[in-house]
């Protein structure tokens, strides 16, 4: 049986910086950077301008990480797309994605099946279980897994939602899982979900079992309340339940991989909230040096923090092959997920 490695990395975030003063004078928000940092961490955020959807900087990210992997799109045999923000309901993004990619045109056209993953800020591992199993199965020798996110366009960016709308900010993250005979790559993804928090962490637009599913004026145009419009969240249950979970995700994915936290060299948790992140690697006595961080630059990506992180990681050579490095993500459902890695 082969193994699965990550054969290329990419990441895209779009080009305009918001600031967490930005919010203050441009948007009318009723905050300040030192609410925000003290809070969150978070320094800065991309938004993408208007007509700039998910698929579109999920096709930056992909082609960057099919570039470092040496393979053309065609090569690929499945694309998973992990993300909370698709381009429309549906079809999902994957599919956009791979009509952007161009596959199935030219001279070597290939209907490259593709599919959606909607797990949120676990997202991404949740698409490595799949690629890993896909790839060590034998049924794909390269899968590209993507995780993209424009969460701007749905944000309520007044003083009414800065708790959430200061969190978030739009990009892209790739990486392409490959076929390998070397002792190396993917140890084992490990996932758990409660259903039972579900509404924790929600962002609801519409409730399918409503007829009809949204609210309608008289003229049939439909009518959003803002608590289904936007995003509701308990910052502190979150909190808890994301130390709990992702901690105990680590500690299965070491114990499994007959490993020991110490023996790892690069831990790339997901960017929802620096203090988290940090409380948790107190709370596992991970030393900061081996913990990298780019949520004050970008904010909370959703399903792209953790393929960002890896590619800022191999780009700025933090992480080296040869490495071992563990990564964890905790997020609405709730739903988490850990990883080992031999890189």
């Amino acid at each position: 049986m082969a193994n699965a490695y990550i054969s290329g990395t990419g990441f895209y975030v779009p080009p305009q910086v918001v600031t967490n003063d930005d919010l203050v004078k441009k948007y009318g928000i009723e905050t300040s950077h030192e609410w925000i940092v003290q809070r969150t961490g978070i320094e800065e955020r991309r938004f993408a301008a208007e007509g700039v959807g998910t698929a579109e900087l999920g096709e930056h990210a992909a082609r960057a990480a099919l570039a470092a992997a040496g393979l053309q799109a065609t090569d690929i045999d499945m694309i998973l797309f992990a993300t909370l923000s698709p381009n429309y309901a549906f079809p999902g993004s994957g599919v956009l994605l791979q009509r952007r990619l161009g596959v199935a045109e030219g001279d070597n056209p290939r209907l490259i099946p593709a599919m959606d993953i909607r797990n949120q800020c676990s997202g991404f591992l949740y698409g490595l279980y799949t690629a890993n199993a896909m790839v060590r199965s034998g049924a794909a020798k390269h899968v590209l897994l993507v995780g993209a996110e424009t969460h701007s366009a749905a944000l309520d960016l007044t003083t009414r939602g800065r708790t959430v709308s200061s969190l978030f900010g739009d990009g892209a993250g790739a990486v392409v899982v490959s076929a390998t005979d070397e002792e190396r790559g993917i140890q084992g993804v490990h996932l758990g979900a409660d259903g039972r928090h579900a509404e924790v962490l929600c962002q609801k637009v519409w409730d399918i079992t409503k007829r009809p599913f949204v609210p309608l004026d008289d003229e049939g145009r439909g009518l959003v309340e803002p608590d289904h419009l936007w995003a509701q969240m308990d910052g502190r249950k979150v909190f808890r339940h994301a130390v709990m979970a992702m901690s105990g995700a680590l500690v299965d994915a070491c114990t499994h991989a007959s490993l020991e936290l110490g023996d790892i060299d690069l831990f790339v948790f997901h960017q929802a909230n620096l203090r988290i992140n940090q409380y948790l690697a107190d709370q596992l006595g991970i030393p900061p040096e081996k913990a990298v961080h780019n949520i004050q630059r970008y904010g909370n990506t959703t399903a792209a923090t953790i393929p960002i992180l890896l590619a800022e990681s191999v780009a700025s050579g933090k992480l080296k092959p040869g490495m071992t490095v563990g990564l964890a993500a905790f997020g609405s459902g709730f739903t988490w997920g850990s990883s080992i890695i031999k890189w």
